[in-house]
């Protein structure tokens, strides 16, 4: 394509059927705003030139997607399609091939796209359409009987034979920029919805004789539009059934592609299983033979060859080294990286922590703020007390240590290589290496002693 190409994003809809106070295009379909789709597909097909127009009252819109690349429009009156359209217009030069696209339509194709793109060439119109079992509330192409588009007719304007047209009108289409500024200004608003409409650009065009090539998507969801949360789940499903199958094909087993979310991006080696209910956010890498089970979630963490972690666990910015075992009922908070052969148990908790390879805290226990060294055993019920209330402080085990079961590591304390700490120790200062240390109360049996019964 050798013309310079800009894209008009429409996302100045209402979304009232949405029922939120949220603007409908930051509403999130795969855990991103649904206009976030459209801009990384308009990046995608080389739009370098966007320009998103969005409503009145509607400024959420270009704060949260403040450092996208692009052009924010305002439209402070919603006029319809064709009005909006023409806000953005004075950004962009005549020699320009436009491309409208739409903000709550996140499941658009670049490469449909890149085919309407071709459609429009330098001297045509290109026009995104699409045959529909029910074209209920689309606008229908009517054609002339040697199939030349004429024009397209609005539900609300259409006549009865026209609505049993099943090819409708997408919204998107791509023309030259100084054919679509004139149209824009001929529009006139002598329809049910005293709207503007962009699609009144086609019969404008047909006038002055440019053709009106149309191409159809590779799939119906690529043009389904977001109205209702009914709709957006519809998508969202979609789409995440699409990134299963790319997922097995690649070789991931998947125990059920109906219960599986990816949220953001998923790099695995080879022979790596998942089971049911598992959602993937963020930047997550898998290596080879690693097996997910049930219930998981996975946030920005990088997971080595052979681990396994087992059901309903919780793992956020994090680095898990190779054939580890992790849960089930385990959360691994941010910041905590594990060597290899570590076991990190069932309802145990880990923050900020550096664990050596082979180490073990496997029921019960909370380590934040910790270095642990190699080969060592935490009992169950076992705290570093690393928060002072106002200041986190850290605390550092050596290798080769064995802390007794209900023991409290008080921050900050160092406990040297070999050591052993009894169970139930309240530990406060230094522990030597290679030596045992406990501190209790001693134990009293109070001979005779009656229990209190109710009177």
């Amino acid at each position: 394509m050798s013309q310079p190409l800009s894209i008009i994003i429409l996302a100045a809809g209402q979304g009232t059927r949405m029922k939120s106070s949220l603007p409908k295009v930051l509403h999130r379909l795969a855990d991103r705003p649904l206009l976030k789709h459209v801009i990384d597909t308009a990046y995608a097909v080389g739009g370098l030139d966007i320009h998103v127009v969005y409503g009145h009252g509607g400024e959420r819109v270009p704060q949260t997607l403040e450092e996208e690349r692009v052009y924010w429009v305002e439209q402070e009156q919603q006029l319809g399609t064709g009005h909006a359209v023409d806000q953005a217009m004075p950004g962009i030069t005549d020699d320009h091939l436009v491309l409208v696209l739409y903000g709550d339509v996140p499941l658009i194709k670049p490469a449909t796209l890149m085919n309407l793109l071709v459609a429009a060439g330098r001297n045509n119109l290109g026009l995104l359409t699409a045959e529909l079992p029910d074209p209920t509330g689309y606008g229908r192409i009517i054609r002339d009987q040697h199939g030349k588009v004429l024009c397209i007719i609005e539900q609300k304007d259409a006549s009865d034979e026209q609505r049993r047209i099943r090819e409708v009108n997408t919204g998107m289409l791509a023309v030259n920029a100084g054919r679509l500024r004139t149209w824009l200004k001929a529009l006139d608003n002598d329809n049910a919805q005293k709207e503007f409409y962009l699609t009144d650009v086609i019969e404008l065009a047909v006038q002055d004789g440019v053709e009106v090539e149309t191409c159809q998507p590779g799939q119906l969801p690529e043009i389904m539009g977001v109205n209702n949360r009914a709709q957006l789940a519809e998508l969202e499903r979609h789409f995440q059934l699409e990134r299963a199958r790319e997922l097995m094909h690649i070789g991931v087993t998947l125990r059920d592609p109906g219960r599986f979310d990816l949220r953001g991006k998923l790099q695995v080696g080879q022979d790596v299983e998942i089971d049911i209910n598992v959602v993937i956010e963020g930047q997550v890498k898998l290596g080879d033979n690693v097996i997910i089970g049930p219930n998981n979630v996975l946030r920005n963490v990088t997971i080595g060859d052979g681990t396994r972690i087992q059901a309903n666990c919780v793992l956020e910015d994090a680095v898990i080294g190779a054939d580890c075992r992790i849960g089930p009922f385990a959360r691994i908070r941010p910041e905590t990286r594990t060597g290899n052969g570590c076991h990190i148990g069932n309802f145990v908790e880990v923050k900020k922590t550096v664990i050596a390879d082979g180490s073990k805290v496997n029921h019960l226990s909370y380590i934040g703020d910790t270095v642990m060294g190699a080969r060592v055993n935490i009992g169950a019920g076992t705290i570093t007390c690393n928060y002072d209330g106002a200041n986190k402080h850290q605390t550092t085990i050596g290798d080769d240590v064995f802390v007794g079961s209900d023991t409290q590591l008080v921050a900050p304390v160092t406990v040297g290589d070999g050591a052993t700490i009894g169970a139930g120790s309240t530990i406060t200062k230094n522990v030597p290496s290679a030596e045992l240390t406990l501190s209790r109360a001693s134990q009293k049996t109070i001979m005779g002693w009656q229990r209190p019964v109710k009177k």
